[in-house]
């Protein structure tokens, strides 16, 4: 009798031991590489953007004519440095 009540012991001891592990593990990234991927995509995203706002800055500069071509090129070069910056910072997660 007391073999089986310590062989129950044991058995629900173990059980809850492994419950409570499985139930704190955190649900929105498995591992640190996923969660890379995850911010690399999102710095990605971001200099997609201001690669095209560059483009668009640029195209509407030389339609306009207040400015040099070596000015619009000089602003373009200005945004996509913004972009890569601020892909930067999503990427260390700022």
């Amino acid at each position: 009798m007391d073999f089986k009540r310590g062989l129950m012991l044991a058995a629900s001891s173990l059980l809850l031991a492994t419950a409570g592990t499985t139930a704190s593990a955190p649900a929105y990234a498995e591992t640190p590489g996923q969660e890379r991927r995850e911010d690399r995509g999102d710095a990605r995203e971001v200099r997609q953007e201001g690669r095209q706002g560059a483009r668009e800055a640029k195209e509407e500069c030389r339609e306009g004519d207040e400015k040099s071509r070596a000015e619009c090129r000089k602003d373009k070069r200005g945004a996509k440095q913004d972009a890569r910056e601020g892909a930067r910072d999503a990427r260390r997660g700022e």
